[in-house]
């Protein structure tokens, strides 16, 4: 997708930059299918993508340490967007994840996003249905259009709702798309562990410094085609999520989090720079060490941070451009099993993305070592292991 600074961006027709907004919330910038029009307004454009990986890892499961090679589809999606007129929009995206990860074949497919949204104008645009939530910026960069081979694989999704959540959010740019503002209102955790019915709250904003983020989702790597520099902050609550003596329903505890992060890509002669960086808390008041539901889950009181970097080469290798990249993230979980915290690890990976045609095809390759401070005595999956992922990226 073609990026422009706001000031280009504002001066648009009200078609186009409502559909430069829709396509840039949607997981799926890098690239767009076929478009059908319909009438004066209307259009339905259609994607597909697939990551396959192939991946060894030392151990195969948390009973077994045998060591695992695995092909899998790590993402398989076709999606739906487009505009029904100058303000609607709609975006719908079907996936099969992770089929055949561990021998887990066959998939279901089901709505990974489902929603639909009002431009109103650049500073009040509205999302409404299943999307990604508004919490970290690494959650909200396109999976499809990463630095590292992936997100983290805990540390930037929120312990209730994971990526995604069913609400509603407004959001929008100011001071020529330097500042943005996002605020949602969700279902956050449901069903009957939870102590209290209360919607998620979650508040977000950041400030660029030099080109304008003006999209609901960022990129992981701008590919050289913008100077940026964005520093971000973002609070997440939601009061009553669980008890922390469950079997009693007695010691109600509320859920909050923040998170700071930054950005940087600064293209040269020299080549293109990457630098990002973010710090979390999680917080449910300990109930996890306590007497908690059995589906609280373990991140719910979890503290960390990663920081990755990217260098590409100025000149094309051969037919395509060649990115270098390392990543470092420390999770400390406070989970207890009797006095010992058995979670709490440190992950360093490099790796490098081979760029045939941008994102719409490349090659990706990443060595992983996974150290934990306490290693669990049985658990080999919470005992250290090293893993190499080799990945290939389609986008039509």
């Amino acid at each position: 997708m073609k990026k422009t600074a706001n000031t280009r961006f504002a001066a648009r027709p009200l078609t186009l930059a409502c559909a430069a907004a829709l396509v840039a919330v949607l997981p799926l910038s890098a690239a767009a299918g076929p478009t059908i029009e319909f009438g004066e307004q209307g259009s339905l454009t259609f994607t597909y993508a697939l990551q396959g990986w192939l991946q060894q890892k030392d151990f195969t499961a948390s009973n077994d340490n045998g060591s695992s090679t695995d092909f899998f589809l790590r993402r398989n999606r076709l999606t739906f967007s487009g505009q029904y007129n100058d303000y609607v929009g709609f975006y719908a995206q079907l996936e099969a994840g992770n089929d055949d990860k561990l021998g887990n074949d066959d998939k279901s497919v089901s709505y990974r996003d489902a929603y639909v949204t009002l431009d109103y104008r650049d500073e009040v645009r509205f999302i409404v249905g299943r999307f990604k939530n508004t919490f970290s910026r690494e959650n909200l960069e396109a999976c499809l259009e990463p630095l590292t081979l992936d997100r983290g694989e805990v540390l930037p999704y929120t312990p209730f709702a994971g990526t995604r959540d069913e609400g509603l959010a407004v959001w929008g740019n100011l001071l020529d798309a330097k500042f943005q503002y996002r605020f949602m209102i969700a279902d956050g955790r449901e069903g009957v562990e939870v102590a209290e019915d209360n919607p998620r709250l979650t508040a977000r904003v950041h400030y660029s410094f030099w080109e304008p983020e003006f999209n609901y989702g960022y990129l992981g790597t701008y590919l050289g085609t913008q100077k940026v520099l964005t520093v971000g902050a973002a609070y997440d609550m939601q009061d009553g999520v669980a008890y922390g003596n469950y079997p009693s329903r007695s010691d109600i505890k509320d859920y909050d989090a923040w998170t700071v992060d930054a950005f940087m890509e600064y293209p040269a002669a020299s080549g293109v720079y990457t630098l990002s960086g973010a710090y979390f808390e999680y917080d449910t008041g300990g109930a996890f060490n306590m007497t908690p539901d059995p589906k609280l889950p373990v991140n719910s009181d979890l503290e960390g941070y990663y920081v990755k970097a990217g260098y590409m080469l100025p000149n094309k290798v051969g037919p395509g451009r060649l990115q270098f990249f390392v990543r470092h993230e420390t999770l400390d979980y406070g989970a207890k099993t009797g006095n010992v915290e058995y979670y709490d690890n440190d992950w360093n990976s490099v790796g490098v993305n081979y760029y045939l045609d941008g994102q719409k095809l490349k090659v990706s390759f990443e060595y992983a070592d996974v150290s934990f401070d306490n290693e669990h005595p049985t658990d080999v999956a919470l005992q250290d292991y090293n893993q190499a992922t080799l990945g290939l990226q389609f986008i039509f």
